[in-house]
């Protein structure tokens, strides 16, 4: 029996001898049952706990993780230059970090996805959040000739940030439906810029604050163990698929080696994580190099001089920052605001918004490039439009996958989507670009100018990867309808009405 009695609704339970109506009268014919007890204290905590464990405060919680999951991620790229000049690294050996990282990152997807289709998800995740933090804090005690160790804590790292990854979306979309879950993917996917911007800010400004760079991996660590202990106590483990059934119940999943065929010819998925790969790419390499860039810059310009100090500048990280935490609270406003108003007009919204948003920023990374060596503010101006609509299509994208992907192989498809956009993407591009400009350099004379324009020159590739990202996306278009058509008639077949209601 299960009796809400002064708030306190614990089954054979009451926290008065009395019990009141809704209005908060006595009412003559509701007294104490004689099989209630008074309510411990653990089951009045208990009571309210579960009374917190709402979907919007789920939500929350979650996308406060992902938040930090970035910021610990970045935290490292707020402070690169005093980095490579602790360890004495080049271009592409400092590029290692961010690649070291997306390899163990994407190869741990898909296992966390399997997990995540089967046990449960908010512990694995909390587990995941528990991990790095312990991992990022050690990973500050690494004396000067162990940059090899460094290199394999960050690997550690992108193991346990790929637990977070692969897994607390599909909760998202166990919790809510259409235009709510757009809403709520929205909020989640909008910390990842805000959290790589928060990484550049507080990797800078801890290093200048304690005027020393190891003190930038020192405070994440915290939160990050304070985040998994919020998802444990608040956040639920819903059924999977339940804000999809319509009051059926999900039969027995399927195995994973019939999932991975199903993803295989679902072209909307194929195509649209080919896109997400393109965008990845981009991000990964202007997330590392641009903030390098615009010193460089400035050196040329002879309005800053080249660092030669222990503790770097920290300007470009700070406004590179700012940038970017701006830009994705207007990206993902703008994206879920677009595609809300245009599935009024067409079925196909999600993935042509998400084409015309990459073309369009293909156009103002170019111009980067152009005006970089002569004005800096105009480089900020083409950095903040292109990031804006880079930005436009991140939680578009988690969007199409609920769309086009039954529940019960969800976080299979998000993590396998995961590993291919960062196995094509940012695993690579980091030292890529650097490869390519130590290159560049070693060709050439090398002087501060050869060094700027080496590294404009690999950058470069950037815009070009993000034009077939927007014909990916434009692919996706042509077969988005079929697709969702094909989920919603598996998800008929596995959903089964309830044999019997308890009343």
């Amino acid at each position: 029996m299960c009796v809400e009695s002064d708030g306190c609704e614990i089954e054979g339970c009451s926290s008065s001898d009395e019990v009141r109506t809704l209005s908060g009268s006595m009412s003559p014919r509701l007294r104490s049952s004689p099989d209630l007890h008074p309510c411990t204290p653990g089951e009045k905590f208990r009571a309210a706990l579960l009374r917190c464990r709402s979907p919007v405060v789920a939500a929350v919680f979650l996308s406060f993780g992902n938040v930090l999951n970035y910021m610990d991620r970045y935290t490292v790229t707020g402070v690169l230059l005093d980095i490579q000049r602790h360890f004495q690294v080049s271009d592409s050996g400092i590029g290692l970090l961010q690649t070291v990282f997306i390899c163990s990152f994407m190869v741990a997807a898909p296992i966390f996805g399997y997990l995540g289709d089967r046990f449960n998800r908010k512990v694995i995740l909390s587990c995941g959040i528990f991990f790095w933090s312990i991992v990022t804090l050690s990973s500050s005690f690494i004396g000067k000739k162990y940059y090899w160790l460094f290199v394999l804590s960050r690997g550690l790292v992108g193991i346990g940030e790929s637990s977070y990854s692969s897994i607390s979306p599909t909760i998202i979309g166990d919790l809510f439906t259409n235009n709510k879950r757009t809403i709520m993917l929205s909020v989640f996917y909008l910390a990842i810029p805000l959290g790589s911007g928060l990484g550049y800010i507080l990797g800078a400004g801890a290093k200048d604050a304690a005027g020393d760079w190891h003190w930038a991996l020192r405070v994440s660590p915290p939160l990050g163990i304070t985040a998994g202990a919020l998802i444990l106590l608040f956040v639920p483990e819903p059924k999977r698929g339940s804000a999809d059934q319509m009051g059926g119940c999900m039969r027995a999943r399927t195995s994973w080696i019939c999932d991975m065929k199903a993803l295989a010819k679902n072209r909307s998925y194929v195509f649209s994580s080919l896109a997400s790969a393109s965008v990845s790419f981009a991000t990964g390499a202007f997330g590392m190099w641009i903030p390098i860039y615009l010193t460089r810059a400035q050196v040329v310009q002879k309005t800053v001089d080249d660092c030669t100090t222990d503790v770097c500048s920290s300007t470009d990280s700070f406004i590179f920052g700012a940038i970017t935490c701006v830009t994705g609270l207007l990206g993902v406003v703008i994206g879920a605001a677009t595609t809300r108003f245009c599935r009024q007009r067409t079925e196909r919204a999600d993935p042509l918004v998400c084409a015309v948003s990459m073309l369009g920023s293909a156009i103002f990374i170019c111009l980067i490039f152009v005006v970089a060596k002569k004005n800096i503010a105009g480089a900020y101006v083409c950095i903040f439009i292109g990031e804006t609509l880079l930005f436009v299509n991140w939680a578009i994208t988690a969007d199409i996958l609920m769309f086009v992907v039954i529940p019960t192989r969800r976080a299979t498809a998000v993590a396998f989507q995961s590993f291919i956009s960062h196995l094509l993407g940012d695993a690579g591009s980091p030292y890529l670009i650097g490869q390519i400009s130590d290159s560049l350099q070693k060709s050439y004379t090398t002087s501060a100018l050869w060094k700027f324009l080496s590294l404009g020159y690999a950058l470069m590739l950037c815009p070009f990867i993000i034009v077939l990202g927007g014909m990916f996306f434009l692919a996706t278009a042509l077969f988005f309808l079929d697709d969702r058509e094909k989920a919603e008639k598996q998800l008929n077949k596995l959903t089964r009405p309830p044999s019997s209601v308890r009343v």
